[in-house]
C-alpha cells in the first residue's frame, strides 16, 4: 500500500488524529501486497489483536477486571494478559486505528493495579504469593514496545512505563540466574537484559546480559546440540543419565530469545553454535508444521503447534534463515498451522478443539501475537517461505537421539516417532515412553494418525492449563494395558523399557520389551508383566505387534489400545470383526487385525485429549493368551 494511500484511509475513518503528534512521520505502510511471509504474519496479528479486543473487559468502575483479557476456558484473569501491549500498539502504530493503542494501555493498566509488586515484579495470576518468574516476559514484552512503538505514546505514559521497566528490570538483575530454575527463564533473560540495557540505556544490565550468555553453550546436549535444562533442578539426570529436554519450550521460547541475543550483540561464534542447535531442533517438526513434543519433559503443556504458553518459534528460526532456508521454512509452516487452529481472533490448543466445541484459552494468542509483532518489527529479515523442505519432510530411515533415548523414522509415507526416554518432570506427569509410538503421520493424508497424551490428564499448572471437559479421561498413547483391582498398569510409566531399532531391505523395524506398571512404578503381580511390542514401517504401511512374555496364568486381560486421531464428523466403518475404515478428507484408514477389535463406546463416538488437542476412535483389542497380535495400519487414496 503507497504511503498517501496509507494515510489517506486514516483520514477517511477519522484516525489521521487518533495517535500523538509527530507519530504519523515514523508510521510505515501496511505489509505490501507482495511479500507473502510479511502479510501471512500481519494478517494474523491483526486477527488476533482484534480477537483480543473482542474479550478485553471495559469496566472502569471495576479495576480488578478493567483491561484485562476474559479467557473463555479458564476461571481466572491471566496475570501475563498485560503481555498483550506489544502486539496492541504494534498494530496501533501499522493501522493508527487508536482503539489498539487504548486497549494496550489498559491492559499494562491492570497489571498495575492487580499483578504488580512492589519489588518491580509481576504475578502469574492477582495474587501477591503466586509465581513471579514470568516478570521476565513481561519485561520483553514492554521494552519491545517502548523500543519500536513508543513515540506513539503521550509523553507521560512513555516516561511512566520507561520508570516501570526500570523496576522491573532491577527485579530481574537481582534474583535471575541461568540455573535458579527451568532453564527457559535464564535463557529468555538473557535476551531481556540486553534489550532493557538498550531500551534504557543502561550497560550494567548489558553486562549482566553478556556474562549470562557465556553459560548458554553449557546447556547443550552432545552430540545433537539439543538445549536441556526443562526439569527442577535444571541439570537433574534420570535414572539412564539423561538430562531433561524440552522441544516445545526450547523452540517457542528459550531459543527465541537467546538467537536474539546473539543477533543484536552481533555474536558470531554463538549464531553459530545456535544454529547446530536449531538443525537438530528442526529435525522433529512435522511436515504440516506441527512440533512434535510427544516426548519432552514438559509435555503436559504440549499443544500440537508448540507449547501452552510460548511465543512460536517464528524469531529463532525465521531470522536465522540465511543459515538455512529450512529455518525460514519452519517459520513459515508453524505460522500457517497457528492459522489453522485460529478461530474468532483466537489460537485454540490443538486442531480438534473446535470440532469438540472446547472453548480457547487466550493465553496461547497473546503470547503467541508477540512473536508475530517482533517479526514485522525486525529490522533484517532473510527471505522466508516455504521452498526449502523440513528435514522431515525428505527424510528416509531411522534415527536415534542418544540424549533423549528417542528415535525418528521415515519410510515412504510415514513418518513415526518411538519413545523411552526416563526423564519425568514431575511425578506422575508422564510423556510418551516405555517404547510407545508417539506420533505416526501419514504424507498420503496429511495427517497425524496417532499423537501421544499423558497418561492420565493432570493439571501440572493450575493457573496455565485448561481443565479437562470430558468426564473420563483417556489416554491418546497407543498402549499396552491391564487392570487389576481398578489399578491400571501400561508400558506407558514404564522407565525401563528396551528397544532396539534396525532398518533392513526397505523395512524399519523396531522390538520393545516393555513392563506393565502403574503410575508408582508398580508391577501387578510379584515377577512382573512383561511384553513384546513391535513397530514394522515400509512403504506401504505399518504394523504393530504385541505379545505377554509373563504367561498368562494370573486371569489378567491385555489389552492393546489404539487410539486413532479422527475428527467426529468422519464416518468409521466396522467392515469386520478383525477390520475397521475410517473415511478422511483425503482417503480411508484401514485397520486389520489378526485378532478381533472394538471400538470403546463413548457418549460422541470420540474420546478427546487436551494434550495434544485431537479426537480419537479407541480401538482396543485383547491380546491372546500366548500369541502374537498384528494389527496393520495402511491408507487407501481417493481415486
Amino acid at each position: 500500500m503507497k504511503r498517501r494511500n496509507y494515510l489517506g484511509l486514516m483520514a477517511m475513518s477519522g484516525l489521521a488524529c487518533a495517535i500523538p503528534g509527530g507519530a504519523l512521520a515514523k508510521l510505515l505502510p501496511a505489509v505490501p501486497a507482495s511479500d507473502d511471509w510479511n502479510k501471512l504474519c500481519f494478517d494474523l496479528l491483526k486477527e488476533w489483536c482484534d480477537g483480543m479486543l473482542a474479550v478485553q473487559v471495559n469496566k472502569p468502575s471495576d479495576l480488578s477486571v478493567h483491561g484485562s483479557l476474559d479467557c473463555p476456558s479458564c476461571d481466572h484473569i491471566h496475570g501475563r494478559c498485560m503481555d498483550a501491549v506489544y502486539p496492541f500498539l504494534y498494530m496501533a502504530d501499522a493501522t493508527g486505528d487508536a482503539t489498539y493503542l487504548q486497549a494496550g494501555i489498559n491492559a499494562l493498566q491492570w497489571a498495575e493495579n492487580n499483578v504488580s509488586q512492589p519489588d518491580g515484579s509481576w504475578t502469574v495470576i492477582p495474587n501477591p504469593k503466586s509465581w513471579r518468574g514470568i516478570s521476565v516476559f513481561g519485561a520483553i514484552a514492554l521494552a519491545e514496545t517502548l523500543k519500536y512503538h513508543g513515540h506513539i505514546l503521550e509523553d507521560d505514559i512513555r516516561k511512566s512505563w520507561t520508570e516501570r521497566l526500570g523496576r522491573v528490570a532491577e527485579y530481574l538483575y537481582e534474583n535471575f540466574t541461568m540455573t535458579f530454575t527451568n532453564v527457559n527463564y535464564g535463557y529468555t533473560c538473557v535476551y531481556a537484559m540486553f534489550l532493557i540495557g538498550e531500551v534504557l540505556d543502561e550497560p550494567k544490565y548489558t553486562a549482566r546480559s553478556n556474562e549470562m550468555a557465556k553459560e548458554i553453550k553449557d546447556f547443550l546436549t552432545q552430540p545433537n546440540y539439543l538445549l536441556f535444562g526443562e526439569g527442577k533442578p535444571s541439570d537433574k539426570k534420570s535414572a539412564k543419565g539423561l538430562y531433561s529436554v524440552d522441544l516445545g519450550y526450547n523452540v517457542e521460547e528459550s531459543l527465541n530469545n537467546v538467537v536474539l541475543y546473539a543477533l543484536h550483540a552481533d555474536d558470531k561464534e554463538l549464531q553459530a553454535l545456535l544454529a547446530k542447535s536449531l538443525n537438530s531442533h528442526l529435525e522433529f517438526m512435522l511436515p504440516d508444521g506441527a512440533w512434535d513434543n510427544s516426548w519432552g519433559t514438559r509435555h503436559a503443556k504440549w499443544s500440537y503447534w508448540g507449547s501452552r504458553t510460548t511465543d512460536g518459534c517464528q524469531q529463532a528460526f525465521g531470522l536465522m534463515a540465511d543459515r538455512n532456508p529450512a529455518f525460514g521454512t519452519a517459520a513459515y509452516m508453524s505460522t500457517h498451522l497457528l492459522k489453522r487452529c485460529t478461530k474468532d481472533g483466537l489460537l485454540y490448543g490443538g486442531l480438534h478443539y473446535m470440532s469438540r466445541g472446547v472453548p480457547p484459552c487466550v493465553h496461547h494468542t497473546f503470547a503467541h501475537a508477540k512473536s508475530l509483532a517482533a517479526m514485522l518489527d525486525a529490522e533484517h529479515v532473510p527471505t522466508i517461505n516455504h521452498k526449502t523442505p523440513l528435514p522431515r519432510q525428505v527424510a528416509d530411515g531411522v534415527k536415534h537421539f542418544p540424549e533423549v533415548d528417542v528415535w525418528l523414522a521415515a519410510r515412504g509415507p510415514w513418518r513415526a516417532t518411538v519413545s523411552s526416554y526416563d526423564a519425568v518432570y514431575k511425578e506422575h506427569i508422564q510423556q510418551a515412553t516405555g517404547g510407545a509410538l508417539g506420533v505416526l503421520w501419514n504424507e498420503q493424508l496429511q495427517e497425524t494418525l496417532f499423537a501421544a497424551s499423558m497418561p492420565e490428564y493432570i493439571l501440572v499448572e493450575k493457573n496455565n492449563c485448561q481443565h479437562n471437559p470430558d468426564k473420563e479421561d483417556y489416554a491418546l498413547t497407543p498402549r499396552l494395558e491391564t487392570r487389576k483391582d481398578d489399578v491400571w498398569y501400561t508400558n506407558l510409566y514404564d522407565l525401563k523399557a528396551k528397544v532396539d531399532a534396525a532398518d533392513e531391505k526397505g523395512v524399519i523395524q523396531f522390538d520393545s520389551e516393555v513392563h506393565l506398571v502403574d503410575r508408582d512404578r508398580k508391577a501387578p503381580m510379584d515377577g512382573g508383566l512383561t511384553c513384546d511390542l513391535g513397530y514394522t514401517i515400509d512403504k506401504d504401511r505399518v504394523s504393530i505387534t504385541a505379545k505377554r512374555k509373563t504367561k498368562a496364568t494370573d486371569g489378567l486381560k491385555t489389552t492393546l489400545a489404539l487410539p486413532l486421531v479422527s475428527m467426529v464428523h468422519e464416518t468409521v466403518k466396522v467392515v469386520s470383526p478383525t477390520r475397521i475404515e475410517i473415511t478422511k478428507d483425503k482417503g480411508t484408514v484401514c485397520v486389520e487385525s489378526d485378532v478381533a477389535m472394538k471400538i470403546k463406546e463413548t457418549p460422541r463416538g470420540r474420546v478427546f485429549n487436551l494434550v495434544p488437542g485431537f479426537e480419537a476412535v479407541p480401538i482396543e483389542i485383547e491380546l491372546p493368551a500366548d500369541a502374537t497380535c498384528t494389527v496393520e495400519i495402511f491408507v487407501k487414496q481417493k481415486a
